[in-house]
């Protein structure tokens, strides 16, 4: 077959190709591509082979940083306004970060270098999160802990004072500056340190509670060594320095010698006595001072100032002596006496026996307080022992060079009483002049066992002159001797075997104490204070009493209440064995009668006789029994006060 053979097509298909041909015509013509990239869809076709976007891809992958998240780096600042802070760090989107962490950098602005750390690559949003302030604080411990293993200085900013320091932003970290390590001298007011930048060294860190602890003294601390040592090696005792006022207390001042401390006893800063020594000195005074002593090491050194001035004895008047009127002020006062100031340095001393002519046990406080202005009489004078004693009494007159002639024996007076004791009453007559009422001539009709029955310390009593010892300085005063004696008048009343009504008021175990009329007493041993029917008489029972015994001389009545009744028993008795008595002698006479006659006797005599002694002995039956019946009768009733002279013994 010929190429026109085989190229030539039947009619019949040749039409119909002709027919798709015209079809395919009117169709849209399709480019096939051999690769598709189909993530380019609904993207703008860039047109780019294979090899350029390679090369593209290269280039700006090269623009980017490899990041991980919650690390610390580095990042430029693009752009800020009043909320936030746009930062780059080279991802491929930037990172924003609020403006409040970079409060303490007002001055921040675009094209600084901030480091940042990363807390996510992106959000939900597809936003880069960043944090200045966790970059800081990460970055912060580090220096800190590179600091303290290096001793290295670091500058921190004192942000606020808190109890017992300040808190100091070291690399963004609160840190705290004890108020013993801002400097080598105590500092009181820790406000004005706020505000400023400092230089510190880290001292202390603490990993597991997050603090830190810094020092400035620290930085000074070697310079001052070094200067300290120099001071030391060239102190003397009597040398003069100049120092600073470093602290005050109550027992001395704390002086600067320029890196040595040095303290002036609060004795050694005047001469005269003060309260405290801030009224010589204040805080931060440079002032001159002498070196009195030192120890072995020169770590304690004693100062003085008041060594500086002569001494105020050395420049006292010369004129002055005993018996001279000074004038002074109270500055110290003790239960002994006063410390009289007459001048700066110059004292002297009022004992308190030297306060007042009375002989009276008082205290100083009694007569002057501290800050009181007095006048007194020098009593002694020692310039060399740089002592003087004065006396303030000495002003007023002696109220014993008189005595005789303002207290005359006999005379009655008015006192106060002072004191007691268990032999009587100590009084005051007037100041300086004093007195002693015994205790048995406060009173004629009462015992008194103890003055203060009688009356009470404070109160006002009448006394009378008795004696006056005028080498002892004393009185002997009387009080009952205001009254005339009542015991002469007792004496008629209170006639022995008298009988009075009494009360008992007291009971002890050797007897009572009867109230008696008129007021006296008297007293009545315990077995004469037994009553008719057995019992014993009780306290403020009224009963009636004899008298034993009377004394006007010991003032003292003894009364029985049981004698009454006794002595009627015992009358009775007395009157029984008198009858008995004579009955008997009537029938022995009778007896001796018929004896005589018995010669005369006849048998019926006989009978009569034997019937007479028939009824005699009946007669002495019947006596012998009832002396019997009465012997058992006294035996229970026995006679109390056969024995007198036991009862005075027993009182």
């Amino acid at each position: 077959m010929t190429e026109n053979e085989e190229n030539a097509i039947p009619e019949s298909e040749n039409t119909t190709i002709e027919t798709a041909t015209l079809k395919e015509e009117n169709q849209p013509k399709t480019t096939v591509m051999e690769e598709f990239d189909w993530n380019a869809v609904g993207k703008k076709h860039d047109n780019y082979s294979k090899d350029e976007r390679s090369k593209f891809e290269e280039l700006y992958n090269n623009t980017l940083n490899a990041i991980a998240e919650h690390q610390v780096i580095d990042g430029t600042v693009v752009s800020k306004n009043n909320r936030e802070v746009v930062v780059n760090i080279g991802y491929k989107s930037d990172g924003i970060i609020p403006l409040s962490e970079f409060r303490y950098n007002p001055d921040l602005k675009g094209g600084d270098t901030v480091e940042v750390y990363v807390e996510s690559q992106e959000d939900v949003s597809g936003q880069l999160i960043l944090s200045h302030k966790k970059a800081r604080v990460l970055r912060s411990w580090e220096r800190v802990n590179q600091s303290l293993d290096n001793n290295e200085i670091i500058t921190g900013f004192v942000k606020c004072r808190t109890k017992g320091g300040l808190i100091v932003d070291v690399f963004g970290i609160e840190a705290f500056l004890p108020g013993s390590q801002i400097d080598v001298k105590p500092i009181r007011d820790y406000d004005i340190y706020v505000g400023k930048t400092m230089e510190f060294k880290v001292v202390k860190v603490n990993h597991e509670y997050k603090n830190v602890v810094v020092s400035h003294k620290a930085l000074i601390e070697a310079e001052l060594e070094q200067q300290k040592a120099e001071i030391i090696s060239k102190l003397e005792k009597g040398q003069i320095l100049e120092g600073t006022v470093k602290n005050i207390t109550s027992y001395g001042v704390f002086i600067d010698l320029g890196g040595v401390d040095g303290l002036i006893h609060i004795t050694d800063l005047s001469w005269g006595r003060i309260n405290h020594p801030e009224e010589i000195v204040k805080l931060d005074e440079k002032i001159n001072v002498v070196i009195l002593d030192f120890d072995d090491n020169k770590k304690r050194i004693a100062l003085g100032l008041k060594q500086l001035s002569p001494h105020p004895w050395d420049s006292l008047d010369t004129n002055i002596k005993v018996g001279d009127k000074v004038k002074g002020k109270v500055v110290v006062i003790a239960d002994y006496g006063a410390f009289i100031e007459i001048t700066t340095g110059v004292e002297g001393l009022i004992h308190v026996s030297e306060m007042s002519w009375s002989q009276h046990l008082r205290s100083a406080q009694d007569f002057l307080k501290v800050g009181d202005e007095v006048e007194a009489t020098i009593i002694t004078l020692d310039r060399e022992e740089r002592k003087m004693s004065l006396g303030i009494k000495q002003l007023v007159p002696d109220p014993w060079t008189k005595i005789t002639e303002n207290y005359v024996i006999g005379s009655k007076h008015k006192a106060v009483v002072r004191n007691f004791t268990n032999f009587g009453i100590f009084v005051e007559l007037e100041e300086g002049v004093d007195g002693l009422i015994h205790i048995s001539d406060l009173s004629w009709s009462k015992k008194i066992k103890h003055p203060a029955e009688f009356t009470k310390i404070g109160e006002e009593i009448e006394v009378i002159v008795l004696e006056v010892d005028i080498e002892n300085r004393r009185l002997s005063l009387g009080h009952k001797q205001l009254e005339e004696n009542p015991w002469e008048v007792f004496e008629t009343v209170f006639t022995l075997d008298s009988i009075h009504q009494g009360t008992i008021v007291n009971i002890n175990d050797k007897g009572v104490t009867v109230a008696l009329p008129y007021g006296v007493e008297g007293f009545a041993p315990t077995r004469h204070i037994v009553k008719e029917d057995g019992s014993q008489a009780k306290v403020e029972e009224k009963l009636d009493f004899k008298v034993l015994e009377f004394s006007k001389e010991a003032k003292k009545i003894v009364v029985s209440h049981s004698k009454i009744f006794q002595d009627v028993i015992n009358a009775e008795k007395t009157k029984e064995n008198e009858e008995q008595k004579a009955k008997e002698k009537t029938t022995k006479k009778a007896v001796k009668k018929i004896k005589d006659n018995m010669e005369k006797t006849t048998l019926g005599d006989i009978e009569a006789l034997a019937t007479l002694k028939t009824d005699m002995d009946e007669s002495e039956k019947k006596q012998t029994a009832k002396k019997k019946a009465k012997k058992a009768e006294a035996t229970e009733t026995p006679d109390l006060f056969d024995n007198v002279e036991d009862d005075k013994k027993e009182e």
